[in-house]
């Protein structure tokens, strides 16, 4: 559905462009988040656990920054996740201000099994796009990305 705004045409076209954008994020969230769901996690615990189970022990604050995530909402996450036994935290030994963030064995086992099934769930929804349309968004997204900080 394009946009009812009447005005100028380069403002109808960025509306009807980021409502498209919206619209396609919408479908993939709800996807992704349906699969999520079944593991009870939200998008940014996934995220927490798949940071760690490829990247290793991080920094709280790291992890909100891969994640876009602020720093009262990555606390929470990570406090949810610790209450699951699936992640556990220790102050950092050269800056007691920092806490490190790492995998428990049952955190790990779960992201284990999940990140599989997840790759081929977006792979399932990409897959509508050939390789070419595939590195064309993902370029596209990249500069919407870098232009938006």
């Amino acid at each position: 559905m394009p946009t009812h705004y009447v005005g100028d045409e380069a403002t109808q076209q960025a509306l009807d462009t980021f409502i498209k954008l919206s619209r396609a994020r919408k479908v993939i969230g709800d996807r992704t988040n349906r699969l999520l769901a079944d593991y009870r996690l939200s998008e940014s615990q996934f995220g927490t656990l798949e940071a760690l189970y490829h990247l290793g022990p991080m920094y709280q604050s790291q992890i909100g920054e891969k994640l876009l995530v602020t720093g009262g909402n990555m606390t929470m996450v990570i406090n949810n996740l610790e209450k699951r036994d699936l992640i556990c935290r220790e102050r950092a030994t050269e800056d007691r201000r920092q806490m490190i963030v790492s995998l428990t064995d049952k955190g790990h086992k779960l992201i284990g099994e999940l990140f599989p099934i997840h790759a081929q769930n977006i792979l399932n929804l990409m897959s509508i796009l050939d390789a070419d349309e595939q590195d064309q968004l993902g370029q596209l997204c990249k500069i919407l990305g870098k232009q938006t900080r």
